[in-house]
């Protein structure tokens, strides 16, 4: 069991949270949300004892084991990646390091044998002879091939980096499980993998996650950081939303027939207060007025950004022809011979492991890359607006964000108008005066969203647009592409965002490219079936 007493931290003048009361138990799975900066990550920094709380403490179950999801994918470049899993269980490895060095002496003494006699015994406790078949299996269940298990760490590109240290985590059957957007960068296989694993987990799992399909399948609980408490809501994340709203809509309502009340009761005062006859029924309503209190709704530190994409004209019948288009960048062919046309309001997901497929083919009908062979051909009354992945250079001006986005509104060029784009994205009054260069990860996608809607185009295209957004804002953008009247082309690993805005799947394999138009649920039930009968 892990506990939290009356912990509390903030930094300045800023109040992360306080009097956080809470019980972690086995069994349970606790998702942890909130808006950005709400102290998500640094809440699980406080659990881990990376972080001291300034009130309270967290107390952890003697004897009880805590394993972290590390974010420094560059810590173990020296090490095997088998051996890096198994450091995953700090007393199990240096026991079997401490082993092995007794056992390779050349001079082995009476004393070394004892030793190594201890050491045999708490091995075997901790099941270390089992370890290296468990770290393979995880390995294994994250994708991660047999002909890798044996290789240094930097032999390794980033993806793969990631799923070792997830398995790192996720060695040794630990009591406390501590994960820190776990589906970052993994494929759905890998995904759904991690989803089954942690379902069946018996101890206790605490995750931090943007991935609102991994919190639905895997959470029995939510952990919701707000109005600078943690409250601990039963249910995965659509109950806790679901529930939330509700919760707001019915304290509204209250609160709107406690004013109505209150005006009568008022106008019933002021009119009979000075009438002889009706004074004792206006002190009775004065005393009634003066008992009813308004229900504090307190101001969520959520806010939801207002995300709508309107083309200034339809889509003709001719739209994308795309033929032969091959690319290869460093000595690797990363698009080989890609062909298909698009039609008029089409929705299509680029999925699958190949990052530098998806972005390359992006990048080339957006205009920004040039194929080696092919062509693609946009029809006549196309209008574009790309997203990109990595979109650092549209930012290294110091302009403020009202002239930073008036370079892309060639007809009006108002304040008004300009200023009327950032605050549906949350910048308003001083926040647009913000300077271009200093903006955070989550603050450049906003104004990148701003730039698409004050574009007017029909066609979007959109590389992992929800990376470093928080759940509000996710939702925002995902309902604003299913009503989008326009057509698509997107790269993401959201389950929920694919499955709900794509028709059409394109995955590219190292067989090929797969083609369908199908749902995302519809195209992975496929898949799996190929795979299996295969």
């Amino acid at each position: 069991m892990l506990t939290c007493n009356d912990v509390g931290l903030r930094y300045g003048d800023k109040k992360l949270f306080e009097e956080v009361n809470i019980k972690f138990t086995p069994g349970n799975c606790y998702g942890v949300i909130g808006a950005n900066g709400a102290g998500k990550s640094t809440f699980l920094k406080i659990l881990s004892g990376e972080i001291e709380p300034q009130t309270g403490g967290v107390h952890i179950e003697k004897n009880h084991r805590m394993a972290v999801l590390k974010q420094d994918h560059f810590a173990y470049e020296e090490y095997e990646v088998l051996e890096t899993v198994i450091m995953g269980y700090q007393r199990l490895y240096e026991v079997m390091k401490e082993k092995d060095a007794i056992y390779m002496k050349p001079d082995f003494s009476d004393e070394d044998g004892m030793r190594a006699a201890e050491l045999e015994g708490e091995f075997a406790e901790m099941n270390g002879y089992e370890a290296e078949s468990e770290a393979a299996m995880l390995l294994k269940g994250l994708g991660i091939s047999e002909d890798l298990h044996h290789k240094k760490m930097a032999d390794l590109v980033g993806g793969e980096k990631v799923k070792v240290l997830l398995a790192q985590a996720l060695f040794g059957n630990p009591d406390i499980l501590l994960l820190d957007e776990p589906t970052n960068h993994l494929d759905i296989n890998a995904i759904q993998w991690l989803e089954e694993f942690l379902i069946n987990f018996e101890n206790t799992v605490i995750v931090v996650s943007h991935d609102r399909h991994f919190l639905n399948k895997v959470c029995t609980h939510i952990a919701d950081i707000d109005y600078g408490k943690i409250e601990l809501f039963v249910g995965n994340y659509d109950f806790w939303y679901e529930s939330s709203q509700l919760a707001t809509k019915m304290a509204k309502e209250q609160n709107k027939k406690k004013e109505e009340q209150i005006k009568e009761l008022k106008e019933f005062v002021a009119r009979f207060s000075a009438n002889a006859s009706k004074s004792k029924q206006a002190t009775s309503r004065k005393k009634t007025l003066e008992k009813i209190e308004l229900d504090d709704i307190k101001p969520s530190s959520r806010r939801t950004p207002y995300v709508h994409f309107k083309p200034e004209r339809e889509i003709g019948n001719d739209l994308l022809t795309v033929e032969n288009l091959s690319k290869t960048i460093d000595g690797e062919k990363v698009l080989d011979n890609v062909s298909f046309t698009l039609d008029p309001n089409e929705k299509v997901a680029l999925v699958g492991d190949h990052e530098f497929a998806k972005t390359t083919l992006l990048k080339i009908l957006a205009g920004e890359m040039d194929p080696d062979e092919g062509t693609y051909k946009w029809g006549l009354t196309t209008s574009l607006s790309y997203f990109p992945k990595d979109n650092s250079h549209y930012f290294e001006s110091d302009l403020n964000l009202v002239d930073w986005l008036r370079q892309y509104s060639p007809e009006d060029q108002s304040e008004t108008f300009i200023r009327s784009f950032l605050g549906r994205m949350l910048f308003s009054g001083e926040e647009a005066k913000k300077k271009a260069n200093v903006l955070s990860g989550g603050e450049k996608v906003r104004c990148m969203l701003s730039k698409m809607m004050l574009s007017g185009s029909n066609v979007l295209l959109l590389d992992e647009p929800t990376n470093h957004l928080d759940l509000e804002a996710i939702t925002a953008l995902n309902n604003a592409l299913i009503s989008f009247k326009g057509s698509i082309i997107f790269a993401s690993h959201d389950y929920e965002f694919i499955q709900t805005i794509a028709d059409r799947i394109i995955e590219f394999t190292p067989e090929g490219m797969i083609d369908r138009k199908l749902t995302y649920e519809e195209y992975i039930a496929e898949v799996k079936n190929a795979g299996q009968k295969a």
